[in-house]
């Protein structure tokens, strides 16, 4: 994966707190929404609050397409003096881990500004140990995730050295997209509503969760599709090239964050579909490619099947 040398990176919807505190407790509306079957027990559940999508009183849930509602925890503060003087180059992308995450958000918001009529861009907050959201609390090990009561997406960035070092991934800079892709998938489904029709802890290997899950990671493969042309503000696109070794590292990604791949090798050791959360290992992969192969957001209806894969 390359990225264009010369350009300008945005980081204005990145929220860099990373050193800053922002612990709090577990309160709030909504709940969280992961980005891979993550944390220490292989399932991404920070709390579980009333109404998935932080609707259902707080008017701040999905549906529509309104101004967002995000903000900074009590004790939060966002400095990001030191990303914009390290990533003012585009090239700065290609040797570093945190331009590459900037220049990636870039350029998904700019896809889905494209694709989704009234898309509503949001933020990422970089973290670290742990932060407070509208969502509750979450420690660096409860892995990436979304929380749709504040439309914000969250992650610590050594992230992707646990996916590596604890789950056996590949990585690179392509799976690493592949993730924040993920996360973005998860805010367009809150601004569609699409969230909605799933009931908050249900589970099973065709439970609405899992169909969540699996069109975030169909959305992710459609970005994948037109990232090399997809233009930024200046009207050139800020990712250059994805060879097939970057699409075959992301679903090895996809393979080692599937519920059944994390129950069996980072749980108890026996696989149980009825736990389920986010989808196999075949099935993750198999919907990322969807989206890629086909480039259509419009193919990612998980709810419309009765084929998950």
């Amino acid at each position: 994966m390359r990225y264009r040398e010369g350009g300008d990176l945005d980081t204005s919807s990145i929220q860099d707190r990373r050193g800053r505190g922002g612990g709090g407790g577990f309160g709030g509306r909504g709940v969280a929404v992961g980005g891979g079957g993550l944390g220490l027990v292989g399932i991404l559940v920070l709390v579980l609050f009333q109404v998935l999508g932080g609707g259902g009183g707080g008017g701040t849930g999905g549906g529509g397409l309104g101004a967002l509602s995000g903000g900074l925890g009590p004790g939060e503060t966002a400095d990001n003096s030191a990303l914009e003087q390290s990533c003012d180059d585009s090239g700065d992308a290609n040797t570093s881990v945190e331009c590459a995450v900037v220049a990636d958000i870039d350029s998904i918001q700019d896809y889905w500004s494209q694709a989704l009529d009234g898309y509503v861009p949001t933020d990422t907050v970089f973290f670290s140990d742990q932060v407070s959201t509208q969502c509750g609390g979450a420690t660096s090990g409860s892995g990436p995730f979304y929380c749709p009561a504040d439309r914000l997406v969250y992650i610590d960035l050594t992230f992707f050295d646990t996916l590596r070092s604890q789950f056996g991934a590949e990585g690179g800079a392509f799976p690493n997209a592949y993730v924040l892709a993920h996360e973005y998938g998860h805010h367009v489904q809150n601004l569609l509503g699409t969230n909605q029709q799933v009931t908050p802890g249900e589970t099973g290997p065709t439970s609405g969760t899992v169909r969540l899950e699996l069109q975030a990671d169909c959305y992710a493969g459609a970005w994948a599709n037109h990232a090399t042309t997809v233009p930024d503000e200046s009207g050139a696109p800020l990712i250059t090239e994805i060879t097939q070794a970057d699409i075959d590292a992301a679903l090895d990604t996809a393979g080692r964050i599937g519920d059944d791949f994390i129950q069996e090798n980072l749980g108890g050791g026996r696989v149980d579909q009825d736990a389920f959360t986010h989808g196999s290992s075949e099935q993750r992969q198999r919907w990322f490619l969807t989206g890629y192969e086909t480039g259509d957001p419009a193919q990612c209806d998980t709810f419309a099947t009765d084929d998950l894969g």
